[in-house]
Parts: structure tokens; sequence; C-alpha cells
């Protein structure tokens, strides 16, 4: 049975390599003659088929990448189901896996990365050389401009960079999606891909803004500006409609610098929302030729959208809390038992009483494994939500027990990595800063409920570091693992650097007297009958993916065929059809497509939901004894540093020496500058990036992971 299932999952491969090397293949040729001239050969043909040269373009542009997506669903439910069984260990070859260059402007990038961007910068390249060769061959002037030689070639020269903007649009929405995303058959989880978004998008605008401008610097000079600006054509490109596309990227990128994002959550958060407008009018200003090349990442994303919104109604309630020192929060929710997740997993919530329209990430720091019936999450106050919901938890604190009403809670996730691959080292580094923790919480509760089934690391180091002691509590969950009492099949060290005070004599037995401040708040009514029930499964995401794309491709050929009656779009007169009725049917097609979706959808998601919300015993930060001499030496194994920050030169050092292993697994979340520093000191010690390294020497493999977006 195994060896039949890994044979599938290497078939699944093979296809998705097939599939994607098809589509590079489609844009590598698209700016050629040779293309040009297939394509027109081929519409004529398909005009004569009842799907019309509609359907050609979407099964030549935009099925690839659908069909990707759907089969990529289909190969992690299926490895979802060996791998659970499997005791693998990592792959001692991390070369590619591993930082290659450190630096405060572009972050950590690993060699997959660099070479990735780079073929990509070669794509743009050759797809602009090979356009604006062609164009200057055969320079036809404009019957409504009148423009010299230069002007002319200067308009063509920013028309190309149009195109290049197209390309990157293909590109912007996949690294975004959660359900039905690409990314996660490559590992890359999307709080670790959202930077992918954020570098194309920014390409994007670039060669959208050098377009836009020059555009409008050649009717300036040809004295056409004020024909040109406010025009809106029957045919050809809508230039008005550009110029709104252009305006409205331009504010969703600049209320997303981080200067903007991390001041003023809110701006961000809501001007992001105009991705609506920006893709309807991009429709209008291009044309739907042109649009079929970018719709598989819109409709991938339209349609995760979707099932978002379903999969997070209908709304659930928190059952408890706690309030930490330092004004942070733990909120405890109920989840349904068959509700399965792996560490390091991220959820998205929603608290209706703050706001009904934002959603925010957080991880969480519970295991499925051990706690059946609840997910928890730290909050650290630091924004006016997370404010607001601090307030709403400390006023229902100080209510009287039998007043006390739980808190609606929407979620949505969670989300998290296929496999535990990336645990699976002979040990484990985990660099943690402020909030950071929070993943790493899950991964110690995690292999604390470890199976002998599962391999685990049977040493952990967690470096730990916070700006006051104060901080220490968000450890309160793994308290007794501090101590070794509740765990034989790991060792546990903590190094604490405590940065923004001084206090001498102070240790972990000390400091563990901070988990006696924490504030419990115990909900004995709750306001929803639902507990938490999870995504659907990756194949039902895929059945629901290929009933939206036949679906859409049905409605468009029968509007097609309605309005159009001939069938033919190359005969219709374009005068008395103008291009954007044609752009609106095919956002109507999409719409509809999308509405049949949503009801399969939300008819599987209400048969899955089972209403009462089980019972959850109140966890409580149960006494610890200090007294026992194990104990003692437990707490004199860790170690506390005050006024100062990590050497992690010295701690990767030291780690190697202690551990003996071969195989070490280097996690880190927090500041990005902590991140590089972790990195940098990871080239530095690890035998992997020495030529003459041999395979008994030991070898730090770096991840990162986010706590937030």
């Amino acid at each position: 049975m195994a060896t039949s299932t890994t044979s599938l999952a290497a078939a699944l491969k093979i296809l998705i390599i097939f599939i994607f090397a098809g589509w590079v293949s489609l844009w590598l040729l698209k700016p050629t003659q040779l293309w040009t001239r297939k394509w027109k050969q081929l519409e004529d043909s398909a005009n004569n088929t009842i799907f019309g040269y509609y359907g050609l373009s979407f099964a030549v542009y935009t099925f690839p990448i659908i069909a990707i997506a759907i089969i990529g669903l289909l190969l992690l439910d299926l490895k979802a189901g060996y791998q659970s069984r499997s005791a693998r260990s990592p792959s001692k070859s991390n070369f590619f896996s591993n930082p290659l260059v450190v630096n405060s402007t572009v972050g950590i990038l690993s060699s997959v990365e660099i070479l990735v961007a780079f073929l990509f910068m070669v794509f743009l390249a050759w797809t602009y050389y090979s356009r604006i060769s062609a164009d200057f061959k055969k320079l036809m002037p404009y019957k409504s401009l009148k423009l010299n030689t230069w002007q002319l070639k200067y308009h063509r020269i920013a028309t190309r960079f149009g195109l290049l903007s197209e390309a990157c649009l293909a590109l912007l929405l996949l690294p975004i999606l959660r359900g039905l995303t690409v990314f996660r058959i490559l590992g890359i989880q999307f709080e670790a891909s959202v930077r992918y978004h954020t570098w194309v998008g920014t390409a994007m605008i670039l060669f959208a803004t050098i377009h836009g401008a020059s555009t409008l610097l050649v009717w300036g000079v040809s004295h056409h500006i004020q024909d040109e600006i406010w025009k809106w054509q029957n045919t050809g490109r809508i230039y008005f409609a550009g110029e709104i596309t252009l305006v409205v990227g331009l504010v969703i990128w600049v209320t997303s610098l981080p200067q903007i994002r991390r001041r003023q959550f809110e701006i961000f958060y809501y001007t992001h929302h105009l991705y609506a407008v920006f893709l309807v009018f991009f429709l209008f200003h291009c044309g739907d030729r042109h649009f079929y090349t970018v719709f598989p990442g819109i409709f991938l994303f339209s349609l995760d959208k979707l099932i978002q919104i379903i999969q997070s109604s209908p709304k659930t309630c928190m059952v408890s809390a706690r309030i930490f020192p330092g004004k942070a929060v733990e909120l405890i929710l109920p989840k349904d038992p068959g509700l399965k997740y792996n560490p390091t997993s991220v959820i998205f919530l929603k608290i209706p009483t703050i706001s009904h329209l934002q959603w925010h990430s957080f991880s969480i720091i519970s295991s499925s494994r051990a706690d059946d019936d609840i997910l928890s999450v730290i909050i650290k106050c630091e924004g006016w939500w997370t404010e607001s919901l601090y307030d709403l938890i400390h006023a229902e604190l100080e209510k009287t027990e039998d007043k006390r009403k739980g808190i609606p809670v929407a979620i949505e996730g969670p989300y998290g990595p296929a496999s535990l691959d990336f645990l699976r080292y002979d040990t484990l580094l985990l660099v943690a800063g402020g909030s950071g923790i929070t993943p790493f919480l899950s991964i110690l509760t995690e292999a604390d409920s470890a199976t002998s089934k599962s391999r685990f690391p049977s040493r952990i180091q967690l470096v730990y570091v916070i700006k006051k002691a104060q901080d220490f509590c968000l450890l309160h969950s793994i308290s007794r693992l501090l101590l070794n009492q509740s765990t034989d099949s790991f060792h546990l060290n903590l190094k604490l650097y405590v940065t923004q005070e001084t206090q001498a004599g102070v240790g972990i037995g000390e400091l563990l007297n901070e988990f006696f401040k924490v504030r419990n708040l115990h909900v004995n009514s709750v306001c929803s009958n639902y507990a938490a029930y999870g995504p659907e499964s990756p194949s039902w995401m895929a059945a629901i993916a290929g009933f939206c794309s036949i679906t859409f491709l049905i409605f468009i050929i029968c509007f097609n065929h309605i309005i159009f009656p001939s069938g033919k779009r190359s005969k219709m007169d374009k005068e008395k059809t103008p291009s954007w009725v044609v752009d609106l049917l095919l956002i109507a097609a999409f719409v509809l497509a999308l509405a049949c979706s949503a009801s399969v959808a939300a008819i599987l998601r209400w048969r899955r939901l089972r209403k009462g919300i089980p019972q959850i015993s109140h966890r409580e930060i149960e006494p610890l004894d200090l007294s026992s001499t194990e104990a003692r030496n437990a707490l004199e194994a860790h170690e506390v540093h005050f006024g100062g920050r990590p050497n992690f030169k010295d701690i990767f050092g030291k780690l190697r020496n202690e551990s003996g292993a071969s195989n070490v697994g280097v996690l880190v979340c927090g500041p990005e500058s902590m991140k590089e520093s972790v990195a940098i000191a990871c080239q530095q010690e690890s035998d992997c990036f020495k030529v003459s390294a041999k395979r008994t020497e030991s070898c730090l493999t770096f991840h990162t992971l986010n706590f937030t977006l």
C-alpha cells in the first residue's frame, strides 16, 4: 500500500513538472513571431468550434496553473497520509535551503530564491527585447497621433513596459493563496511567501508607472494629452481605464510600505481591498485577450477568498482567556476533536465586537495531539486592534462569574506545514525574540506529546530574547518542560536574555514566580453552539476548484453564443460591439461560476458542522515543585542573562561541541535584525558551506518563521 501511494505521489509530481514546463515555455514563446502566427491559426480554428477563442484562451493561458493547484492539492492530501506514518529524517543536502545572502535591504536569500529571481529577470529582459526589436523593425504610425520617429519609438518602449507589468501581475496573487496555494507543494507556507508577493508587486508597479508616465509624456510633447487622457474608446486600449488602474495600484503600493503598514495598519488593510477596482479596470484597459494571461492568479485568489468566507462561518466563541503581565493575552478557543494541525500553524481571527472587517493572523501555541478540544493563541498588545481586545477581556474579568459572557470569534484556518520534516533533526536550536516564541511553544508541546512513531529531536535548545523579565510569562505553557518533569523523549535547555533590565542573582527559579501573576478568565456561558472545524480537506478543495473552472467555461461559452449567435468574435463588427461589453460578459461568467462554487462549498461546510461546544476543563497553572533535587538540577542547567544580547556564533559553537550531532536544525522567529544575525552566524559556523566538508561534520540547516504577518 505504501509503495503504491509513493508511486502515485511521484506520478503526480512528474505531471506537475510537465504542466509547469509547458506553461513556462508558453511565456517564452509568446513574444516571438512564430507564436503570433501559430496563435492566429489556432484562434481561427477555435472560432469554428463550440468553445470559440474564449475556450482556447482559457485552456492555454489560464488552466495550466489551475491544474497545477488541483494536482498539488491532491498530492498534499496523499502525502499527509503516508508521511504521518514515516520517520524519515530531513535531507542532509541543505545547500539550497540555507542562507546565501544576508542583507538588511533584501533580507535573507537562499540559493534557490536568488536563482529563481535571476531567471525571472532574464525572462523579463527576453520578453522586452523580443517585443521591442520586432516593433522597431516595423514602426506603424498611429492614425490618431501624429508622432515623429523618436516619439513613435518612445511610445512603443512605453507600451512594452506595460507587458512587463502584465507578466508580474500574472504571478502577483499566487503567493498569497491560503487554501488553494500552489506554494505549499514546494513546502513554502503562506506567511513566508508573502514577501514574494511584495517583491512582484513592487516590480509590477515600477513597470506600470514607467508605462503610464512615458505614455503621458509622449502625449504631452505631441500636444495630444487633452484628447487622449479622457478617451474611453470602443475598441483597443481604453486609456482612461488604464489611468484609473495605475492610480489605484500606486495607492495600494504606497499604503503597503512598512512605514505605513506598521504604524497605521488600518490604512494598509482597507486600501488593499481596492484590488478589486484595480483588476476590473485592468481588464477594461487591456481587454479580455490579455486578461486571460493574468487570469489564473485572479481565478484562484477569488475562489480562495470565497472559501475563506464560508469556512469562517459560523462564528465560535472564546471559552477562556489569560492576561499576562506586559499586556499580552492568551485566547483559548473550542475546536472539533477531528481538527488536526501541525506545529507552527497559523490561524486568522476576527473579533466582530472590535471590527467586522479586520482579520489578523496569529501562531497557534497548542498542539492538536495534546489538546483535542481547544486551540490557543497568544496575542501581544501592540496596536489599536490588540489593545481593544485586551480591554475587552479585561472588562469581562472585572465582572462577576455569573455575568461573564464569551466573546464571539470568527476563525479561519489553521494553515500550516504539510509535514514535520523540518523538525526531524538530531538537535534543534530555537531562537525567538519577544512574541516570536509563539510558534515554538507549539513545537515543544508537540514534541512532548510525540509518539514513538514520530521522530523528533532528542535535544532542543531554546534561546529566548525579551526586553523585560515579565515577558518570561509567555513560557507558562511549557513550565513543566523547563523542569523536565513531563517528558522523557527529549531534553530542553533554555538560554534567556533580558535586554533592558539588569538584575543580579536572578535565575529561572525566581522568574518562575512570574507565572503566578497571570490572571485567568473563565466563561460559564458561551455565545455560539459551534467549535472551530478548520478548512476542507485538500481533495475537496481541488474538487471545488475543478468545478469552478468547468462552470466558468460553460457560462462564457453560453454568453458567447447567446449574445453573439455566430460565435465568431473575430468577425464581429467591433464598432457595434465595444470591447468593454465583452469584458463585462467575462466578469459576469466568472461571478456566476463563483456563486455556483460557493453553493457547493457552503453545502459541504454545513454538512460537516455539528452543534455543541465540547466540554472543556479549565486548565490552571499548577504549582511547580521546586524543592526536589531533580528540579533544582534542571533549573541550574538553564541560563539567564540580563542587560545583553546573545552571541549566536558562540552559541552555535558550544551547541556543536556539546551535542556532537551532525544534523542541527536552526529555527528563528523574531525581528528581522535577529533573523539576519542568526543567518550570518549559521553561515560562518555550518560545515555545509565548506567545499571540503565531510559528511560526518555538523551541518546547520536554517529556517525562518513568522508569528504574525
